[in-house]
Formats: structure tokens, sequence, C-alpha cells
């Protein structure tokens, strides 16, 4: 239930969302996930001959706690002592994100690297305190919200700090504004996807955005890390629906944007947008909302190849009509979909699906007719509604699946990149051959799948999942890979990310794409707002790194 200030009441917050459950600490989600019927076939052709399945521990060891007595205490006095924590139960739950290394890490280590402590402010007032009174003691703070971070945005590592702690942001998620004139509404870092749609929702609004990691991500993590929701093509990036930040630094705090467009230099936002917590924390962040979309109409479509898909899918997009939901999968991933089982079974060729929402039925029935159009002329067969209602009900459980296949001995992970039109088939190649390349074991090859999700007039991202049967030192095995996929990308004139971040398992690849000069330029960003490097040692630019000094990992 959503608790509301009085009506007509200027309080902050206007409103408080129900809680929301976290992820567990070893998988993604707090239920083990079902294999798909049809999924015992496909594991059969990957798992021809011994398995290598990686349980998942039942007792986990936690690093011990670097913090004293006397620091948990000033801390506490910031926050209450209440919400400042040496308690395993909850560091246990903020050892990092959900990418496999982090999954491997914490099936195989007899020891789980912990943060020192979780402390978790109400209000911005509070954060400011506590990036102070941690910049005096030397402490590094992880800012922390969903804990979904696939790159190692969120890993507990102190750098040349003497402790580390977890900033878990989850009291700040309130709806603390609502300008409905200008259709704005001010959010807490801390609110998940699901908590700022209760929030809007009982108020008639929508933020519209909804990453695969919705269920748990946070709206600061959103802007931290400039997420891409799979109805971007009708609402935008994350990044795109910001319109003001409220930012915490070690050395004070910021209030950035005031206007919907300006001309008062370099919008400084950019500078916080895609920071991962290596500047500061993000404590509000004032959104562009839309009204609760009257109607939705759905249709799906199967194109003879990926070349026609991608080119119809083009020029719809250049030619300005917009789905709210726009996403195209090659042919393997269409297989794959169909030996799941389910109404997909009689699908070949490569499908797409769309949705289309509107101020009523005519305008999104029309929006689709548009797109029809533009697809038949490429040689596409409309399917009907039943595929994109289909993908729309599961579009959140894949994550989940990860965990189940990692039981049974195969790993299963994906990244993402984007490119022009012009390059974009280059691109599919190259990240498709690395990873065919790097992750054969036992005989068998890997399933490489990829679609395209989101969509711009010069360009596309690509996302890819592979699957394949993990090996005895299985996170060799994806390093390998993930640095083969990587260069590939690098190599091919493609971003290193889209939507994922840099984090710490990017950052080896940042400087191939911004040159030496922009990473001098992200160090002497983070020199001044957080001179003594506190902030989320590691992630984004390197822990403690000296400028010229022509290390390996440069960034």
């Amino acid at each position: 239930m959503t608790a509301t200030a009085p009506s007509g009441s200027a309080a902050r917050p206007l409103a408080l969302p129900a809680p929301r459950p976290r992820s567990d600490w070893d998988a993604w989600g707090t239920e083990p996930a079902r294999l798909p019927a049809g999924a015992k076939a496909i594991l059969a052709t990957l798992l021809p001959g011994k398995a290598h399945p990686i349980p998942r521990r039942a007792h986990p060891r936690l690093s011990a706690s670097r913090l004293d007595d006397a620091a948990l205490a000033a801390l506490g006095e910031i926050v209450g002592d209440d919400h400042a924590t040496r308690d395993d139960a909850l560091r246990l739950l903020h050892l990092g994100g959900k990418s496999t290394p982090d999954l491997l890490h914490r099936r195989l280590d007899e020891t789980q690297s912990a943060p020192d402590a979780v402390v978790a402010p109400a209000d911005h007032a509070e954060v400011v305190a506590l990036l102070a009174a941690c910049d005096r003691r030397g402490i590094a703070v992880v800012p922390f919200g969903g804990g979904t971070s696939v790159v190692g945005g969120v890993d507990p590592e102190a750098g040349p700090h003497r402790a580390v702690i977890a900033l878990d942001l989850s009291r700040t998620a309130a709806l603390l504004e609502l300008d409905e004139t200008s259709l704005l509404a001010t959010l807490g870092a801390g609110t998940t996807g699901p908590q700022a749609e209760e929030l809007l929702g009982a108020r008639g609004y929508t933020l519209g955005h909804f990453p695969q990691s919705f269920q748990y991500a946070s709206i600061g993590g959103y802007a931290a890390t400039r997420s891409s929701g799979q109805a971007s093509r009708g609402y935008g990036r994350f990044d795109e629906l910001v319109h003001a930040l409220r930012v915490a630094t070690p050395v004070g705090d910021l209030d950035l944007g005031r206007a919907p467009a300006s001309a008062a230099g370099p919008d400084l936002r950019e500078l916080f947008l895609g920071s991962e917590g290596a500047f500061g924390v993000l404590t509000e962040v004032t959104v562009r909302i839309r009204p609760v979309p009257a109607a939705t109409a759905y249709g799906a479509w199967t194109f003879p190849d990926f070349a026609s898909g991608t080119a119809a899918l083009r020029e719809a997009t250049q030619r300005g009509i917009r789905p709210t939901v726009l996403r195209l999968s090659d042919e393997t991933e269409t297989r794959v979909n169909a030996a799941m089982g389910g109404h997909l079974t009689r699908l070949r060729g490569c499908l797409a699906v769309a949705t289309f929402e509107g101020t009523d039925a005519a305008s999104a029935e029309g929006t689709r007719s548009e797109l029809d159009a533009v697809f038949a002329a490429h040689g596409a067969k409309s399917r009907g509604e039943d595929p994109a209602r289909s993908w729309e009900r599961g579009r959140f459980a894949s994550p989940a699946l990860r965990d189940t296949l990692m039981d049974a001995g195969v790993l299963a992970e994906t990244l993402e990149t984007a490119t022009t039109w012009a390059n974009l088939a280059t691109l599919k190649s190259a990240v498709s051959d690395a990873l065919s390349g790097t992750l054969t074991a036992g005989g068998a090859k890997p399933i490489v799948l990829c679609h395209i999700s989101h969509v711009y007039p010069a360009g596309a991202s690509l996302y890819f999942t592979v699957v394949a049967a993990l090996s005895e030192d299985p996170a060799t095995q994806w390093a390998g890979a993930k640095d083969a996929a990587s260069r590939a990308i690098g190599d091919a004139r493609g971003t290193i990310t889209h939507h994922h971040a840099i984090g710490r398992d990017h950052r080896p690849y940042l400087e191939a794409e911004i040159g030496p000069l922009g990473v001098e330029i992200l160090r002497a960003v983070k020199a001044v707002v957080d001179p003594r490097g506190i902030m989320n040692p590691g992630a984004l630019v390197a822990s403690g790194a000296a400028s010229g000094s022509g290390a390996v990992d440069p960034a």
C-alpha cells in the first residue's frame, strides 16, 4: 500500500511506496526459475559429454568486517544505529552485482568479499553527512540501489582505504515532488522500478522505463548507468527522461537542471549520468512522466532473414514511426525460442515484435498499420498479436534462467553494444565469431543469439545471449570469451556498452573508445569532486590511478 501525504500538503515526501523484496545473495530474484519444456533438447546438444554443474553454496563465509566500533558509531549517529550495521545477514545482500563472474564467485569461493558495513540513509542530507564522515575517516563508499549491475559496478572494493561500506539507498524510496503542469516527478534515488510505477500510477502517470532489471533496479541506478528500457523507442533512454539531478559528493552537493533546455555552459548533468557512483551519489532524480496510455496494441512479424528485418527497422525508424517497443530476433534466437515450446513452434526466419500505445485504440492501431506497411514491403509476414503478448508476459524472467542453467552445468550470459546501421552486420559477425571461437567445450559449440531492441535514426543496439557448456574452470572460460568479444567490439568500432555501463569489467576497454585524453578528463573530474577517491573505488576509473602512469589498465 502507498502511504500518501495529506491532500494539498507541500510536505516531502508526497508518498511512500510499499516495500520491495531484494534479490537473493547468490541468484537473480527470489525464486528459482523453471526451465521451459523445450530446454531439454537444447541442453542435450550443449552437453554431449560430462557436465560440470556448479551447486549453490548453502552457508557462505563472509570476510571479516574491518570497520571499528568508533567508526560504526559515528555513522550510526547520522542515520540512526538501526541503519548502520555490520550484521552478516545484511552484508550478505550487498556482495555486489549479478553478472556471471559475480554468481560464479558466490558458488565457488570459500570466502565472500563483503562490505564492512551496510549504512542506509533516509534522505539527501544524511547522504551528504555520511560522505563527509567517510571522507574524513578514509572509508570507501559504494552506492547500492537494486544490486543488478552485470559489469562489476557495485563490488565492495575498498581500494587504498581501510574499509568500505555499502550505501543502501532503499530508505530514500519516495515520490518527493509532482508537477502535473510540467509533467515532472522527483523520486528518491532508491525507488525501484515497480515502486516508481506504483507511486506514479496511483496518480494516473507512468515513467515508461522497463529494463530487464525492472523488478529490482532503482531510479538512481538507471541514471548512474544510462539505462535503456525495453520501451525505449516510445519513451526514450533513461538519460533522455532526466530533467534534474540532486547529487551529493564528498566535497559538497549539486542541484543540476532547472529548465527544459539551457545554454548555461556544458550540461553538468551529463557528468553524473553514467558516472556509476564514482563521482558522488545521485540522491534525487526529477524525471519526465506521461499519462498512463489509454490503449495498447500488439504486433508480430517474421522476416526471411536478419538483413531484411534490419532494413525494415531502419526504414521505419528513419521515417519517424514510433512503436513503444520494437525488437528483432536473429534466426538463431527465433529458432531457440521456437524450441522452447509454446506458440512459437511454427515460426521460422526472424521474429519481430512490437507494442503500440496511444491516447485511444485508433491511435495505437494507426501506428501499427504504419509499421505493418513498411514491414510488408521488406517481405515480412504478420503473425498476429500472440508472440508480442507472450514476450511481454515473460520479459523480466530471462535473467533468473542463468541460475537454473548453471545448476545443470550450462553457462548463459549476455553482452550488448551499438553501432551505425551501415556497420551493424559487420559488428554482429565479429562478436558472434569471437564468442563462438572461445566457448567451445567438450566438443560442443556454443549457441549465440542476437537481437535488436533499441533503434535510432543513425543505428541500433545489438544484444547477444550466449549459451555454452560450463568447463571445469568456468571463471577463466567466461573471462576469455568476454575479453575476446570486447576486443571484437572495439576492433569493429562498436561501443563497449550501450546500456550496461562500464563498472570494473569494461574499464580496460574504455580508453580505446574515448581516448587517453577522455580518460584524463574523467580522472580530473573525480579529483575535484572526490579528491580522496572514496567513491566506488575501481568503478569507471581505476582506483588511485596516476595520470600518465602507462599502466596496462589505463582507466
